[in-house]
This record gives structure tokens, sequence and C-alpha cells, in this order.
């Protein structure tokens, strides 16, 4: 039990961070439950906590981070996630805690904001220590490695084996050669030579084979010979370098080990768990880099920590948007999956919170069939329903189209749309009706138009976008561009109306990665406009506004042009 002074010492340093609103929210309704925090409209206080924060990064002087907005400004281009967390202290007041992701200007203390879960950066603290042990580890190495001596035996090396296998081909090739032409000059000795006179020449051309022979495996013997003399020199001096790395690698992991035991999260009840709990039992099993140092974690650890009620959460993007992500400047985003899922699952344990949306139950949605025969389906997906089963959902059009046809072979759906995506969709009676139409779709003879609402005026009138994409991989379904590891994505455009900052457009898919439209479209090396209602990469709305209006393909039975349009309800 807490003494006195120790309960005085932990609200005397809540208030440190407890921020007071400006004015009055007594006309606010409380929510009944917690912020479900990984879909979520913002509670209109957290609203509010978060507009006063945003006041106070844009008019601050107290520390300086370059967010994209300055051009003449030092420091790398960094956008950041801020946080807020509206919560009740022991007085029954309502105020609001702040947070950011990872540091600002090389720093992860700073005045208005809560601390880290456990501070890395301070000076002394064992990270800090056994890092500098680490980064010394480093320097030996790469003193070694550009060392003049290490340098001139591995390029001795890499240039002998170079000349080695040069010279022991041009012997192997010359030996060929000469053998072919003893080959024809025996054939036409046989009809022109004595036998006396063709036997000699037998002997002779024997001898000069086994000389050849002999040549070549001397030859072998000398390179190798000295390949291994300069290898000695090589791995004598190699083998303080592997010391060093292996002595970094099992400093490091030690390092990490005693680093993720530090990160303790808290929960309403007081229970505590480090990392390595939290994630054993994740598809990885180990925590992702960066966990724990996301705003959420953050804001809940500190008012869990001084008995602070937590009542609305909201987090949001200021700055400029990253490379390969897609954030825009003061939207609100969901916790990242990867890193805070796990996390989050602790900390929000015991607690009432908001449903899932997307489990909300939602009046059946009816599958409009456009047309039907014996072999295929072309239907109208209506918006909001899976193209397949998920993880925790089952009603689909697939789904759907079992129980509709139970004698249908093969897997019914031919190509996907997004749940919030609507539109025609192909749907074969049998496997290889299923195959065909596949094969149409992967030889890209299937055409496809998709009509969309931009949020803002597209200037050019048409074009194509073409950014490889690829899972994020800390905050899935959501599709990252990655020039390095992503699969190609390309997509044809051309504007159809401009209104009141709205852009109706259609697109041409070249090709089908997820989300491929909903990321060229709001990523800022594409049209860097989102899709409007499009809640992954732009703003929330009635629904997402992407409709697939219009289908081509060849029958795979009549061998005949097929063509379907369904006009959008928007």
């Amino acid at each position: 039990m807490l003494t006195f002074e120790q309960t005085s010492l932990i609200l005397l340093d809540s208030l440190k961070h407890f921020i007071r609103f400006k004015s009055s929210v007594t006309s606010f309704t409380l929510p009944e439950r917690f912020t479900f925090p990984f879909n979520y409209e913002p509670h209109p206080l957290a609203k509010l906590a978060a507009e006063e924060l945003q006041e106070y990064i844009a008019t601050q002087n107290n520390w300086n981070h370059n967010f994209g907005f300055e051009s003449d400004q030092e420091g790398k281009v960094m956008g950041k996630m801020f946080g807020v967390l509206v919560v009740q202290n022991t007085n029954k007041e309502i105020g609001y805690l702040a947070a950011f992701s990872g540091k600002i200007g090389d720093d992860n203390l700073h005045a208005l904001f809560v601390p880290p879960v456990f501070d890395r950066l301070k000076e002394n603290g064992f990270y800090k220590t056994q890092e500098a042990f680490v980064n010394q580890i480093n320097r030996k190495i790469e003193a070694l490695e550009s060392d003049s001596n290490y340098i001139y035996w591995t390029s001795k090396l890499t240039q002998e084996l170079t000349d080695s296998a040069t010279e022991l081909e041009h012997t192997r090739n010359q030996i060929k050669l000469e053998k072919a032409a003893r080959k024809l000059k025996r054939a036409q000795a046989e009809n022109t030579n004595t036998p006396e006179e063709f036997k000699s020449l037998q002997v002779r051309f024997n001898k000069e084979s086994q000389d050849q022979q002999r040549y070549y495996k001397r030859l072998t013997k000398q390179w190798k010979v000295q390949l291994e003399t300069t290898q000695q020199h090589v791995d004598t001096l190699q083998q303080e370098i592997d010391n060093l790395k292996q002595e970094r690698k099992a400093r490091s992991a030690m390092l990490q080990q005693q680093l993720f035991e530090q990160y303790q999260f808290l929960n309403q009840a007081g229970e505590k768990k480090h990392l390595l709990d939290i994630f054993k039992n994740t598809l990885l099993n180990t925590p992702p880099a960066g966990a724990g140092e996301c705003a959420a974690p953050k804001l809940l650890q500190y008012a869990f920590k001084h008995h602070l009620k937590p009542i609305a959460l909201a987090e949001f993007w200021w700055g400029e948007s990253p490379k390969m992500e897609i954030r825009k400047h003061l939207h609100y985003y969901p916790a990242c999956k990867g890193k805070c899922e796990p996390i989050l699952g602790h900390m929000l344990s015991g607690m009432l919170i908001d449903e899932n949306p997307l489990n909300h139950q939602i009046p059946e949605k009816v599958i409009e069939t456009i047309f039907e025969d014996e072999h295929l389906l072309v239907i109208n997906k209506p918006v909001n329903l899976l193209s397949i089963p998920g993880k925790n959902k089952k009603d689909s059009v697939a789904f759907r189209m079992k129980q509709k046809y139970p004698e249908a072979t093969g897997p019914l759906v031919v190509h996907r749309l997004d749940m919030s995506t609507s539109g025609l969709m192909l749907i074969a009676k049998t496997q290889q009706i299923h195959k065909v139409l596949q094969s149409q779709f992967i030889k890209h003879t299937i055409q496809k138009r998709y009509v969309a609402l931009l949020d803002g005026n597209i200037q050019e009138n048409e074009g194509t976008i073409d950014l490889p994409l690829r899972v994020d991989l800390n905050n899935r379904p959501n599709q990252l561009v990655c020039f390095e590891h992503g699969k190609s994505a390309r997509t044809n455009w051309k504007v159809i109306a401009r209104n009141n900052n709205i852009t109706r457009i259609h697109f041409f898919p070249i090709t089908g990665r997820t989300h491929q439209l909903r990321v060229h479209a709001a990523h800022p090396l594409g049209l860097n406009t989102p899709i409007i209602g499009d809640d992954l990469y732009g703003t929330k709305s009635d629904r997402l506004h992407l409709h697939a209006e219009y289908l081509k393909f060849i029958h795979p039975i009549s061998n005949t042009e097929l063509t379907f349009e369904v006009a959008a309800n928007f």
C-alpha cells in the first residue's frame, strides 16, 4: 500500500502532464465506453484536445523538428504521429494528456508530453552504456576492414581467384583445340601415310596429349598452393574481424532482450507485462522494432501509472507524408496493428471498449445478378460485403454463392473487390470455367473500368500511375509504395468531371494489386487525392466512393464477347 508521501508525489507528478482544457467542457457528454483504437471516429472531447495540441505544435519554440513545411529548415524531413488521451483525474476533473510517437528533435522528453514507457536515451542508462560498447566494436571492425594490410590481402585474393580461373579456363580451351586438331590430322594421316608412319604419328600425338594433361595438373596445383597461401593471410586477418562480429551479435541480442524486458506495460488492474510476454504468441513471436514507442501506449501507460481514468483517444498526423506510407497532415488515424494491437490488447483488458464498427450487424446486403447462364454469373457486389470470408467474418460473396450453388465446383469467385468497393464481379460455376476466366485476368485481356469520387481537384485530365505496392507488415491490410520489394502496380486514369472541389474519375487498372486504386489515388507520387470515404488512406464518409462499373470479357464456352455496365449510386 502506498504511503501518503508516495501518493502525494504521484499526484504532483501527474499534474505536470495533465493538461486542462482552455475552455469549459461541462457541456460535453462523456462516452460510456473507451475508444476502440483500431477503427474510430474521434469523440468531440478528443477532437477538442487534438485541436488545442495542434495549436501548441504550430506556435511553440521549445524544440526544433523538421516536419517538411519549410524548404530551408535543417534536419531530415519527418512527419510525426501525435496523440491525445482525454482523462479524468481523482478530483473528477476532465483534462487530457499528449504524446508523440518515437522522438522529436533527437529527444524523447519534452515538457508538455508524457514521457516514454522506457527512456532508452537516458545518459548513463544501461541501454546507452551498452549501445556505446557495441558502437566501439563497430569502430574496431571498421578500422580492421579499412586497414591497408587487410585491403591488400583481400584484394590480392580476389585478383588471384579471377586470374586462376581465367588462366585455367584458357588452358582447358587450348587443350581442347589442340585435341581437335590432332584428331583431324589423325584422320587425314590414316588414308595417306604408311602404317609405320601412322603408328609413329600416334605415339607423338599421345605424348603431346599426356604432356598437356600434366601441364594442366601442375598449373592447377601451383594456383592451389598460391591461393591457399594468400587465403591463410586473409583468414588470419579475417578471424579477428569475425570474432568481433560474433561478440557484437551476442551483445546486441542481449541488449535487445534487456530492452524488451524494460518495456513493461500496465493495465487498469495494475498488471504488468513486458514486450516479450506480450508478443510471444504473435505471428513473429518477437516484438517488432519500435514497439512501445507509439503515442497510444505512452498515453495509457502514463494514465494508469498516475491514477487517471482514460475517457477517449485520438491520434493525428502532423507534417509531410512518409515516402512509403500515406499520411495526410492533420488527419486522424487508428493505432497501428503490428506494433500496437498486442500491446493495447493487454493494456485495455478489463475496460469497456467501443465495439469495432466492422463487427456491427448491418442489414443483409442483397447481391444483384446482372447475368447468368449454366457456366457463370456476373453480379453487382454491394458495398461493405467481403468478396471471400475474413478471419472473423464468413458472410461474403463466396459464402453466399456456395450456399446458392452447392453443386458448383471450383473456387467460384474469379476476382475480388475490396469489402468497401461495390460493383461488377465474375462468378464461375465450374473449376474449368474459373480457370479460363482467371487466365483472361492474368493475360490482361479482360477490360475493367472503375468510377470514383476524389476528395479534391485533379488538374490534369488523364495519365498513368506506376507505383509498386507491398503490404505494410506492421499495419495490415494497409499497403505501402515500395520500389525495392513491391510488386508492379499500374493504373490508367481519366477525369470525367470536376465540381465543388470533387473530381469524378475513371480508373482502368492494368494490374490488380490489393488496394491499388485507393493507394494510387491517395499517395503523393500518385494523384495525391484520396477517394472520398477511404477510411484507410483518406477520411471516413458514408461509404468508399469507388465502384467497378464496367466489365468486358470473352465467354469461355461460346467464345463471344460480353460487355456489362452498372452505374454507381453516387
